[in-house]
């Protein structure tokens, strides 16, 4: 009897289980429906590589949709996993290392041509012998990419040299220059030292390159990766200063050899092939260089009348150093929307967001979800089709959907990217032409050689 009773309420419990589990798939189709609405109203697809969904194994887990840092690429749509926002993945690769049967696998997008970029080699070697570019400003983002492209590029370098030998090199030429102090320019540095090459490094900011620009506690995203002089980094998502601190600790213990304050201006190869740096202070020698320079290059300014006044920047890192402040924020990007919102949060400011677009199409998942939480609390008023018509010094004037708007203004902030260092690069000999980036992506999918049970074990560990 006892048996029996334990087994109906055991029953009636799995209904209700089974009729909350149905109700909640319901709700995520119904969500995911509409993402896939807004994504067919902004996504221009995938930018390279992409997850291909083999519908005809896929169990319907979610496991996939979960793991994405880029937020809804991936929903459940009719118990199974489709691309709904194809536009925001930029090739992770987390969803079809989760996937527990391999429905789900990276494929390159429509080639996807840039016109403008340099023109480099499988080894990441420009046009001129020995000279490297690595990271985003060969064209490919992600913290991994440039860990990845940093350390095989010297690899390339250091197999060179062994090959030719040392012997003829004079005393004052490094084995290597590397310019750029962020993940790249690192990744790079360390494993010179792993090589036990002669090299330096130049930074003419600070050590961290754009990370070390970022507001206070963004989050990072990484994904698992081979570091020099570390070994395997777990880690999937993180502050900015957590980045920075694991970056510090392994620096230091390397014994970095790093000039910061040093802007590069010219790079000339001699006729006996090594290369003379020339910075605003000093002049070095090396016999390969690597660029490890960043694409964001110099603030793009938008021309506008007042821009020049001195309470218009380009670049956020304290926002609690604002008070009771009237703020305008010009983007509608990523850091544009983090900006406004960490402005926000700080007593007594009143933000209003710019944003030249009708609707919000290129932001991280929790971000959009996060600026959407602001509106609706009233912590920040975000103007769509709108652009800055000129600056004053107490007030900002405004086109919205075509009339002009005054507003009084403290401070304003533009994020509107910046301008790569392509004249600088075309400068020193790079050649430039069209290349297909969803090519280049397929390269670092190889860097993902570990099993797709390995890297889900790493992304579900992260530490």
């Amino acid at each position: 009897m006892d048996t029996l009773v334990a087994l109906a309420i055991a029953a009636i419990l799995g209904i209700f289980f089974v009729r909350g589990y149905l109700k909640s798939l319901k709700k995520q189709e119904e969500r995911a429906r509409a993402s896939a609405a807004k994504g067919a109203l902004f996504s221009d697809g995938p930018k390279s590589q992409h997850p291909h969904i083999d519908t005809a194994w896929c169990l319907g887990c979610g496991g996939c949709t979960s793991v994405c840092p880029e937020g809804d690429v991936l929903a459940m749509i009719g118990g199974k996993a489709a691309i709904v926002n194809g536009h925001k993945c930029i090739g992770h690769a987390l969803c079809a290392d989760a996937c527990p049967v391999g429905a789900i696998t990276m494929v390159l997008a429509s080639p996807a041509m840039a016109a403008d970029m340099p023109r480099l080699t499988p080894e990441y070697e420009t046009s001129l012998e020995n000279l490297f570019i690595v990271g985003e400003l060969g064209g490919l983002a992600l913290i991994k990419n440039a860990v990845n492209q940093g350390r095989d590029c010297v690899d390339t370098i250091a197999a060179r040299i062994t090959a030719h030998g040392t012997a003829q090199t004079p005393s004052d030429v490094f084995d290597v220059l590397i310019v750029g102090a962020g993940p790249a320019g690192i990744s790079a540095s360390l494993r010179a030292i792993e090589h036990k090459l002669n090299y330096v490094t130049l930074e003419r900011d600070e050590v961290g390159g754009t990370v070390a620009k970022y507001p206070r506690q963004k989050l990072v995203m990484t994904s698992p990766v081979e570091f020099p002089m570390y070994g395997k980094f777990k880690k999937t998502e993180l502050s900015k200063e957590a980045l920075l601190a694991f970056w510090d600790v392994v620096l230091n213990r390397a014994d970095f050899n790093v000039r910061t304050d040093e802007k590069v201006e010219d790079i000339k190869k001699g006729a006996d092939g090594v290369f003379t740096v020339v910075t605003v202070n000093n002049q070095f020698r090396a016999r390969a260089v690597v660029l490890a320079l960043g694409r964001t290059g110099t603030p793009r300014k938008l021309g506008v009348k007042g821009e020049e006044l001195p309470k218009v920047m380009y670049r956020l890192i304290e926002a609690d150093h604002y008070i009771n402040k009237q703020i305008l924020v010009i983007g509608g990007g990523d850091s544009a929307v983090e900006a406004a919102m960490g402005l926000a949060f700080q007593a007594g400011n009143k933000v209003t967001l710019s944003y030249r677009q009708a609707a919000f199409a290129r932001i991280k998942e929790r971000n959009s979800q996060r600026i959407e939480d602001s509106i609706r609390k009233g912590k920040v008023n975000v103007l769509f089709n709108s652009k800055p018509l000129e600056f004053t010094q107490t007030s900002v004037v405004l086109d919205v959907d075509g009339m002009r708007q005054e507003i009084e203004n403290d401070f304003v902030w533009i994020f509107a990217g910046g301008t790569p260092p392509n004249d600088f690069l075309k400068k020193i000999g790079v050649g430039f032409g069209a290349r297909d980036l969803s090519l280049d992506a397929s390269q670092e999918v190889k860097h993902t050689a570990d099993s797709g049970k390995q890297l889900a074990e790493a992304a579900a560990t992260a530490y």
